[in-house]
């Protein structure tokens, strides 16, 4: 039998999904809004066949569930095998993914909390497949707050109150120090613990100084306008070609929109509001927190040898809790995704150990829309160097004083 406190946290995010799907136009859930991530319908039903896979097909051997929708859902957009559009064109009415998703997931919940309705298999050993699974989903709500968004910008917008209006500022000379040392990362006797969390390692830091606070709407404001979006010098090759690929070139964060006046307003999931000038900057790539590095390094003073922090540097400081404003925006780091040493799945200890994730880019920390089972230090969020759309900031290390 599963954990209650597990099977409460599963429950409950089963009924996120399927209430975001049901505050939704029936038109709307099987739009696609974006090539990768689909439609709000799709990232439903992607979680319900991730759910039948693991607890029907591996568990059990019964695929009578996964084998007619796997073409829909086991398959990457550009691997010659998916279209997303096209997967979204194919689910069926929001009424009746509803009343599927809500049968299949209340009888996961129900095997899941039965003793000897699943068998006894190495992937319920400690509950990590029941913590996986839960995880998942804890992603796919945010991938759907992602989609809602994308649906809010797509939309059009009036022009917000301009009440409040955004004020430049200069990133802040506020750091904490931390000195050269041996330093664990990763997870340890956690058993929530992500694969990319695992084994955990030491691994040796020189002396940095880090931001204490991450970077803020008003300092990102004083990046644009002090020509960060226009000089090629502040951005680096694969960065530069990401701007220049953009039908419309970057001028701001995604959501960012100036009214009649010129002053700067945010469209948000709820539509048009402030900017307040203390609150993180949202809805950046890597590409642009890069970017935004190079420009305050290039202030001098006492941002002179600024650059965009590594994973391990953020886990660091968040761990022995030196930084503050964790958890209102993710934070890009400077890194690729890479695994651990002597990593191991836990759903196939044989697999080769390609990454399939090569190319990747880290986030850290969690945003305002991550769950609270995805909130811990060590958690590693892997998505593309482009992705601008999930809630992401950045923050800043400098040399040692």
């Amino acid at each position: 039998m599963t954990n209650p406190e597990i099977l409460r946290t599963l429950a409950h995010l089963h009924e996120l999904l399927r209430e975001l799907v049901r505050a939704l136009p029936d038109a709307e859930v099987n739009r696609a809004f974006d090539p990768v991530l689909g439609c709000i319908g799709w990232q439903l039903g992607e979680s319900v066949y991730r759910e039948t896979y693991w607890l029907r097909e591996v568990l059990v051997g019964d695929a009578r569930l996964t084998a007619p929708i796997q073409r829909l859902f086991d398959a990457r957009p550009g691997d010659g095998r998916s279209d997303r559009a096209a997967d979204c064109a194919a689910l069926p009415p929001s009424r009746h993914l509803l009343a599927w998703a809500a049968e299949v997931q209340d009888e996961h919940l129900r095997r899941l909390a039965t003793p000897g309705a699943l068998p006894d298999h190495p992937l319920m050993a400690e509950d990590r497949l029941a913590w996986y699974l839960t995880q998942e989903a804890a992603h796919t709500y945010e991938r759907m707050i992602a989609l809602l968004w994308l649906r809010r910008l797509a939309s059009d917008a009036q022009d917000a109150p301009s009440d409040q209006p955004l004020r430049t500022a200069l990133p802040k000379a506020d750091f904490v120090e931390v000195i050269q040392g041996h330093y664990r990362i990763g997870s340890r006797f956690d058993p929530r613990a992500d694969d990319y969390e695992l084994p955990p390692q030491a691994v040796e830091l020189a002396s940095f100084r880090m931001a204490r606070q991450p970077v803020s709407n008003a300092e990102f404001l004083g990046f644009i306008e002090g020509g960060g979006y226009t000089e090629s010098a502040y951005w680096p090759p694969d960065g530069l070609a990401w701007r220049n690929e953009q039908t419309t070139q970057p001028k701001a964060p995604l959501g960012w929109r100036r009214d009649g006046r010129g002053s700067w307003y945010e469209i948000g999931l709820n539509g048009p509001c402030a900017l307040p000038s203390d609150h993180p900057v949202a809805g950046i790539n890597r590409h642009e927190a890069r970017a935004f590095a190079a420009w305050a390094a290039g202030l001098g003073g006492a941002q002179s040898g600024a650059v965009l922090q590594h994973e391990y540097q953020w886990e660091v400081a968040a761990r022995g809790g030196l930084i503050e404003g964790i958890g209102r925006a993710w934070e890009w780091c400077a890194n690729d995704f890479h695994l651990y040493p002597n990593f191991k799945s836990f759903m196939d200890p044989d697999a080769p150990r390609d990454d399939v994730l090569s190319g990747y880019g880290v986030l850290r920390g969690g945003s305002l829309h991550t769950r609270p089972c995805l909130r811990r230090a060590s958690y590693r969020f892997a998505i593309t160097p482009e992705t601008r759309e999930f809630c992401a900031g950045l923050r800043l290390v400098y040399p040692p004083a």
